[in-house]
């Protein structure tokens, strides 16, 4: 017996041990797969045209700067999509616009002139600082360099990741920077304004003539290199982004999508007025849309073509309401109200999932299953809303989900919507 408990005990020490070596050599195998790819990395960027100056300032010697935190980041999704309500009343809260009104009446004599210059009003510019940095404050504090190289590692957007990297390893290389100081969000960002490397590239601007734009330190480069990408994007300084709206109760949810475009004129032809029950404060001849950020149950927007600029700089339609309802703000002096939020159904990542692979797999779109709503994914919503009879506003909602969940045959299409149990 005791034979047999010293037999148990030592083996149970010899796999505690086995097991330690193990993990050893897999730390090393993992460090040695990481160096054999930053390797051919490093051939790639000089092939590219990125100096080997550059590249050994960017990664010394035994470089191994795994950040698990920024990977994690990257992968982490929000439980809940955000309402428009809830998310406009975060970023659009009290605080912040009694801030960004005093920066406005500051800013104004000394950046009127870039405001002119490149036709895009300081109010926006001021609610796009707000909004990305709290007006400086948060610029990010992760080192460019190391967060890109490890957004480029076996991630799930290594390409987008790396062709950034690629940039920023640019802006070193012209001019010349230590790139431990070059500082950003975890997925690149930076800057006042938060500029992606391509976007640097493509429009930073050295206002102040010192040879560098310097959009982390020089508010004059940083504000000036926002106007210059916003007008580059095509703003239009004598048009306002639009309005919050209320559709008449016959309105056709058909003519609801990003391309469903109408002048001001004809859709007040069809009953668009004022969410204050008067006529739109808009030019009649704009082109417009209807935006409604969280489907027929939720607000409802007229937006402009400036509202499509923003939504470039960010694809989201809430952050864009987010910028031009406290661009608003700013510019008037409106008393600052927070939105009345609305209690309906909140989708999550998994509800978008869901319906991502019941379109690929029942109408063989072409989605990508990444549990975010977009453009795309609200087209094919709009295409399964349809086959089920459904009012066509583009947005999951319960019973749109719960048909999908139930599905069975290309016959569920022709079942007509229940009426509602009271």
């Amino acid at each position: 017996m005791i034979k047999k408990i010293t037999f148990l005990i030592f083996w149970g020490f010899f796999l505690i041990i086995s097991t330690a070596n193990a993990n050893i050599k897999s730390i090393d195998d993992q460090k040695k797969e990481w160096n054999d790819w930053l390797e051919n990395l490093k051939i790639e960027m000089i092939e590219k045209g990125i100096s080997k100056e550059t590249i050994n300032k960017a990664y010394k010697n035994d470089y191994f700067h795994e950040i698990k935190e920024i990977v994690l980041h990257d992968k982490k999704q929000a439980e809940f999509i955000l309402t428009s309500d809830v998310y406009i009343n975060k970023l659009v809260n009290k605080d912040r616009v009694k801030k960004a009104k005093k920066h406005y009446l500051e800013l104004k004599p000394k950046y009127n002139n870039i405001s002119k210059q490149y036709g895009v009003p300081l109010n926006y510019l001021i609610a796009f600082w707000a909004i990305e940095t709290h007006f400086g404050y948060n610029k990010g504090k992760y080192h460019l360099i190391d967060g890109l190289t490890n957004l480029s590692y076996k991630n799930r957007r290594s390409d987008f990741f790396k062709k950034e990297l690629y940039n920023a390893l640019q802006i070193m290389d012209k001019h010349n920077l230590d790139g431990e100081k070059i500082m950003g969000s975890w997925a690149g960002a930076m800057g006042h304004f938060q500029f992606m490397p391509s976007t640097y590239n493509a429009y930073a601007v050295d206002y102040n003539g010192d040879g560098v734009a310097d959009i982390w330190n020089c508010f004059d480069d940083a504000i000036a290199s926002a106007a210059n990408y916003l007008s580059k994007l095509g703003w239009k300084a004598n048009e306002p982004w639009g309005q919050e709206v209320i559709l008449p109760w016959n309105f056709g949810f058909q003519n609801i999508g990003t391309k469903k475009y109408k002048t001001v004129r004809e859709w007040k032809k069809m009953g668009i007025i004022g969410a204050n029950g008067k006529s739109l404060k808009l030019p009649d001849d704009a082109s417009a849309v209807i935006t409604l950020p969280d489907g027929k149950k939720g607000r409802a927007y007229i937006t402009l073509s400036n509202f499509r600029r923003i939504m470039i700089w960010n694809r989201s339609t809430n952050y864009a309401l987010a910028v031009s309802i406290l661009a608003d703000y700013i510019a008037t002096n409106k008393e600052y109200k927070p939105l009345t939020e609305k209690n309906y159904y909140k989708l999550t990542d998994e509800d978008i999932l869901l319906v991502q692979r019941f379109a690929n797999r029942i109408l063989k779109t072409n989605l990508k299953e990444d549990g975010k709503y977009g453009k795309k994914t609200a087209i094919a919503v709009k295409q399964l809303q349809k086959k089920w009879k459904l009012i066509q506003d583009g947005m999951p909602d319960y019973l749109l989900l719960s048909k999908i969940k139930k599905f069975k045959s290309w016959a569920d299409f022709r079942v007509p919507p229940q009426p509602k149990k009271p």
